[in-house]
């Protein structure tokens, strides 16, 4: 089994960097916070995620140093937040990517680049699109903590690398499922943080489960009228990676996205959600690049419209999603 380096310090670096240990010899975990770093030396666990999750130190080393982390790896998961992914990896030259396989289970575009994060580092540090891999849901970090049964969908365009990534995940309750749809996968998931967050946003306003139902229906369709657009193979739109990504993530307690949405609809601030949640929402960050990306797309994509406008453009909620009600079928 090839050594792995987790880069990120959140619930689903957490999360990985389990799952991997229990299968691999040495597991590299870099994350920003020192303090954070040095207290799982001391105490075997992340004192601000997933803190119930015991780690064997004797296969977990963490890092102060992203140096140090990839060095020995062959593997790196990257498990930082799409809009701090660039300066993360500043100082990181191409060369030192030279022979690794990076999969992202970053669910994010990645700022002023427009990019989703397997073109960024393609695009960035030349890795060859072969040794580019995404990891996805349905799954959230929270339930993999509590050993509750779990599919993740591995995508590459390397079979030997799928499978790789999949055996070092599987386990007792993880199952995965394999993909070579690394463009419809990573974009699929950006898109269903925003949808989550319009969930949210109608839940925070009182809609009940009978709109939300027709929400999500109308969400998964726009969708597959984006990924088609950027990405045009053919690909079952209702496949777990795709459909079931969206409704855990739409629907679920442990959704950031959801939580972040809610709390608009109640009538919090962006700032001030933010702060309250002191967790990263990856669709607040994402609409903005999937607004600027479908000036040339001109996809129609009024779930996502209604987000931005929210979000961006300080219009009421109440009155956005009363205007969205009435083009939703």
């Amino acid at each position: 089994m090839p050594t792995v380096a987790v880069l990120g310090g959140g619930s689903w670096a957490t999360a990985l960097v389990k799952l991997l240990s229990d299968r691999s010899d040495r597991v590299y975990w870099w994350m920003r916070d020192a303090e954070a770093v040095a207290h799982i030396r001391q105490f075997g666990h992340n004192p601000r995620y997933l803190s119930d999750v015991q780690l064997d130190l004797q296969k977990v080393v963490p890092c102060e140093s992203l140096q140090e982390a990839i060095a020995p790896s062959g593997m790196l998961v990257l498990a930082v937040p799409a809009a701090f992914l660039k300066s993360a990896l500043q100082g990181i030259r191409p060369e030192q990517f030279h022979n690794k396989t990076i999969f992202s289970a970053i669910k994010g575009i990645v700022p002023q680049d427009n990019l989703i994060v397997g073109e960024f580092m393609h695009t960035t540090y030349g890795i060859p699109y072969d040794r580019i891999g995404v990891i996805t849901g349905p799954c959230h970090a929270e339930e993999v903590a509590m050993e509750k049964l779990s599919y993740l969908t591995i995508a590459c365009q390397s079979q030997e690398h799928a499978r790789e990534m999949s055996d070092l995940l599987s386990g007792r309750f993880i199952r995965t499922n394999s993909s070579d749809d690394i463009y419809g996968t990573e974009y699929a998931a950006v898109l269903k943080n925003v949808m989550a967050i319009a969930a949210g946003i109608c839940h925070g306003l009182g809609y009940g489960d009978n709109f939300q139902a027709v929400l999500i229906s109308n969400a998964i369709r726009e969708i597959k009228r984006f990924v088609d657009a950027v990405h045009p193979i053919a690909r079952d739109i209702k496949d777990s990676a795709y459909l079931g990504d969206l409704l855990v993530t739409a629907y679920s307690q442990f959704s950031r996205n959801r939580t972040f949405g809610t709390m608009i609809g109640k009538g919090y601030s962006v700032k001030s959600a933010q702060v309250e949640m002191n967790m990263v929402a990856e669709g607040y960050y994402a609409i903005a690049c999937i607004h600027e990306m479908n000036r040339q797309l001109g996809v129609d994509l009024p779930i996502c419209a209604a987000v931005y406008n929210i979000l961006y453009e300080r219009i009421a909620p109440k009155m956005e999603m009363r205007l969205l009600s009435e083009k939703l079928t």
